[in-house]
């Protein structure tokens, strides 16, 4: 089959266009045709960095955890699917995972659903990594009907599907963005948009909560700007985090009470603990999908597999909005 694979790890690596052996499929498994993958910050992580983090596979690598596409093959014990069916998950391209960024994946059969139907498979391969990351998270905090929610990044590729979940769950949500474009993005899935650059959190926090500060905080931007969250939270208060990896002082944490939860959502992968429960946010997803309560947003521009270091770029310049997603 096809595949896009990295011999080196590096900035400047290229993604090298290569026939390697078609997977076979293995108890527990099913094949899948990709029709298409998206990037994450924490591919471009792995390519980057490679052998300096835990998770980076070992060379020459496939990358690529997003994908959706139709079921070729279905493997011993496996209950659920069938050939022919339209799947998305995010199952591969870390550590011993072969990934997406080629013709077929074997994909555990438990960290997959079936696409949602009102979904391209271009826009459905945007969803699985984002959007099991905020449905955790948002578990995590224990957010219910009626509190108060800060999305510190509302636009970003977390942070959008956060605030829909969010407002699906009934809480009354705010979302911090930068410049007209991210704004306009945050409003229109109904929520107040708040201009990260322009607004003291001392105001947005007196316009949004009484000023008694949010209820849960989700940040999806991290570092310093957690210290931005402690401050924005109420006594109390639930802080959710994608991005810990960072000194920084607890003390506001302290003097609040609060409670800190770090979401590393690849963990099921890594350690084989709990995979089916990725599954199950999948398929609960593309119900909310089906029903028009979610639905992901993806960069103007598209990419095909041969295009895959353009992809990793886009992603990486800053200047996409919404997920880039690769179509195979």
């Amino acid at each position: 089959m096809k595949a896009m694979t990295l011999n080196a790890y590096g900035n400047d690596a290229p993604f090298d266009e290569a026939q390697i052996s078609r997977p076979v499929v293995a108890a527990g498994q099913v094949l899948v045709r990709i029709k298409a993958t998206s990037v994450n910050t924490i591919d471009t992580m792995i390519k980057d960095i490679g052998n300096d983090l835990p998770l980076s596979p070992e060379l020459p690598a496939v990358l690529g955890m997003d994908f959706a596409g139709i079921v070729e093959e279905v493997g011993e014990g496996v209950t659920g699917f069938a050939k022919g069916d339209e799947v998305y998950g995010c199952a591969g391209g870390l550590a011993h995972l072969p990934g997406a960024l080629a013709e077929f994946i074997p994909a555990d059969a438990r960290l997959i659903a079936h696409k949602p139907k009102a979904l391209s498979m271009r826009e459905a391969a945007a969803l699985p990594l984002v959007g099991i990351t905020a449905w955790e998270g948002l578990h995590r905090a224990g957010v219910a009907a009626g509190q108060t929610v800060l999305v510190q990044g509302g636009a970003g590729g977390v942070g959008h599907i956060a605030v829909q979940l969010a407002r699906h769950i009934g809480a009354k949500v705010s979302a911090t963005g930068t410049g007209d474009s991210q704004l306009s993005i945050i409003e229109n899935y109904g929520a107040h948009a708040v201009d990260f650059m322009a607004e003291k959190i001392e105001d947005y926090i007196t316009d949004h909560t009484g000023g008694a500060g949010f209820d849960a905080v989700f940040d999806t931007v991290g570092g310093a700007n957690l210290t931005n969250s402690f401050a924005a939270a109420a006594l109390n208060a639930h802080i959710v985090t994608t991005v810990a990896l960072s000194e920084l002082d607890l003390t506001p944490a302290h003097f609040k009470g609060l409670s800190l939860h770090i979401v590393f959502m690849l963990l099921p992968m890594l350690h084989d603990v709990r995979r089916e429960v990725h599954g199950q946010i999948l398929a609960d997803l593309a119900k909310l999908v089906d029903t028009g309560k979610v639905k992901p947003l993806l960069d103007e521009q598209a990419f095909t597999l041969s295009q895959v270091g353009d992809a990793y770029a886009r992603l990486q310049s800053g200047k996409a909005v919404g997920k880039v997603v690769v179509e195979v």
